[in-house]
């Protein structure tokens, strides 16, 4: 009979007789669902853009191939625009699964545009525009494969912007490596030997990491019995005694494996040789958008489906926190600054300490679940740095295309380039967190408040002293900018006008910082809310 199967039951109370069970459906029509299209709008449109630009590349001329750009330019900013109709409004959802135990409201889905998506996708999709048009001069002048390049940054824009919106362990750990496995291969484009070790580094402890945090994943559902990340919760707080120490084992695993991806100590070492080998504008981009979605994936799992050892992981990430902003300032101030690449190393450092700062609001919400006031600090803090680091390695690639990318080749570039020199020390300054940079102080005292509402006052202390070493390194690079600049004696070669998607880059970055420094509120204002 269709719809029916027949079997013996084996259960104690069975009498030998063959029992049939009906596989019918009643209503057939409730196991189809409609898709949500304008949630998923954003990461959808980045991911057509992706393949209409390799589609496009197989029959565009070569001498027509900068279009490709401007392409990859308007697919980002398309999908930022989709971001608009999701705003105001209750949260939307789609591939929700039917029954899962302990679901609520959207605890069931695997996609949700909820606050918070849409402040970590607009950090991803507006990082990766700002990044596309800082590639497109270097694209030209290093002879890299335009079709490939911007394919690559458009497909791993793709996971970082769908990452935030995922709900379930599988859909996370598939986001995290779209965003991260075609970051490889842009570190590898770049031909001069360097690009090759720099992303075989990357590659090899990225792949490490990944197999841990699959091996803690598999411990979770095992204890578990889910893999949505509200049931996960539910289902850890019901474990038996004999699978909790299962349990605790994936959820550390896990987190060591998101850590990895925010470049967390001691998850940091490939940073300063993948950002020196790899082309500047994708240096930047990870540093950014990389670091913002690994940061998003550990906010998902501590706070959702981890919230049953808040205390544990908020310890956990306190001290990871405090050794990470100590260790990156340690690197920045020992780096010398007449060495080659010592602008984009010290870059590399300043990330690592900063993402100290960004765990700091993480940790705290450890000490008070159920707030959304440290996940806030940490949005508004990641969003601040996104602009300033940015635009930082923009002027980096603005002067290293005449000089070198030594902190010492920036000496007297006010006299040379005053606008960019006068661009690049509000840059430092805002990361210092010093006026007239007044967004980055906001941003450390965001965090630092954070810090101490949880009673997390050790923290804070910690915090507060690498703050105040990290002004070391910054204004020292500052002071160079304005100092006189060093006698050579052969002609100096003429100043190259800057290109014009590196001009609009330096514009933006710097307009939205001084925008930002002026009206900090406006930071408070997209993140304000709950973001769950």
């Amino acid at each position: 009979m269709l719809g029916t199967a027949t079997g013996t039951a084996l259960g104690p109370h069975s009498t030998g007789q063959p029992t049939v069970t009906s596989l019918a459906v009643a209503n057939p029509g409730s196991l189809i669902q409609s898709v949500d299209w304008v949630a998923i709008a954003p990461p959808l449109i980045a991911a057509l853009a992706a393949l209409a630009v390799l589609v496009t590349d197989l029959f565009l001329p070569e001498r027509h191939k900068r279009w490709l750009g401007r392409l990859t330019a308007a697919g980002l900013a398309l999908a930022i625009a989709a971001l608009l109709p999701l705003t105001g409004g209750s949260p939307r959802a789609t591939f929700c699964a039917q029954n899962v135990t302990g679901a609520t409201d959207n605890a069931g889905c695997s996609y949700v545009a909820d606050h918070f998506a849409l402040v970590f996708q607009l950090l991803a999709l507006g990082g990766a525009l700002i990044a596309a048009l800082l590639s497109v001069h270097t694209v030209d002048d290093e002879k890299l494969p335009g079709g490939e390049y911007w394919f690559l940054l458009l497909s791993s824009a793709t996971g970082a912007a769908l990452l935030p919106a995922s709900r379930d362990l599988a859909t996370l750990v598939v986001a995290l490596e779209v965003a991260s496995l075609p970051a490889f291969a842009l570190v590898a484009l770049r031909r001069d030997g360097r690009g090759a070790e720099a992303a075989l580094k990357f590659f090899l402890s990225s792949v490490t990491a990944t197999a841990v945090m699959l091996l803690g994943v598999g411990f979770v559902y095992a204890a578990s019995g889910s893999l949505h990340l509200g049931a996960v919760a539910t289902g850890l707080e019901q474990a038996p005694a004999q699978l909790r120490p299962l349990a605790e084992a994936g959820a550390v695993l896990t987190l060591a494996g998101f850590a990895f991806k925010v470049a967390a100590v001691p998850f940091h070492f490939w940073v300063p040789d993948t950002y020196t080998g790899a082309p500047l504008p994708v240096a930047g981009y990870l540093s950014v958008v990389g670091k913002a979605a690994g940061l998003a994936g550990l906010a998902l799992v501590t706070t959702i489906a981890f919230r049953p050892y808040a205390h544990t992981w908020g310890l956990v990430l306190a001290v990871l926190a405090a050794v990470t902003m100590a260790v990156g300032n340690a690197g920045a101030l020992r780096q010398r600054f007449d060495t080659r690449h010592s602008a984009v190393r010290l870059l590399a450092w300043s990330s690592v300490g900063q993402a100290g700062y960004l765990l700091v609001p993480l940790a705290a919400a450890g000490y008070a679940p159920g707030t959304a006031d440290p996940l806030g600090a940490t949005a508004a803090y990641a969003l601040i740095y996104g602009v300033v680091n940015l635009g930082a390695f923009g002027v980096v690639a603005a002067v290293g295309r005449r000089a070198g990318t030594s902190v010492d080749d920036f000496r007297g570039l006010f006299a040379r380039r005053r606008w960019t020199a006068l661009a690049l020390a509000f840059f430092l300054l805002c990361l210092a967190g010093l006026p007239p940079g007044v967004i980055g102080l906001f941003g450390k005292v965001v965090v630092f408040r954070a810090a101490v509402d949880a009673g997390l006052g050790w923290l804070a202390v910690v915090m507060a002293v690498n703050v105040v070493v990290a002004l070391y390194y910054y204004l020292l690079w500052t002071a160079r900018l304005f100092a006189p600049a060093p006698e050579q004696g052969a002609e100096r070669a003429p100043e190259r006008r800057l290109p014009v998607s590196l001009t609009a880059t330096l514009g933006l970055t710097a307009s939205a910082a001084v925008v930002l420094s002026v009206a900090p509120q406006l930071v408070l204002q997209v993140v304000g809310g709950s973001l769950f």
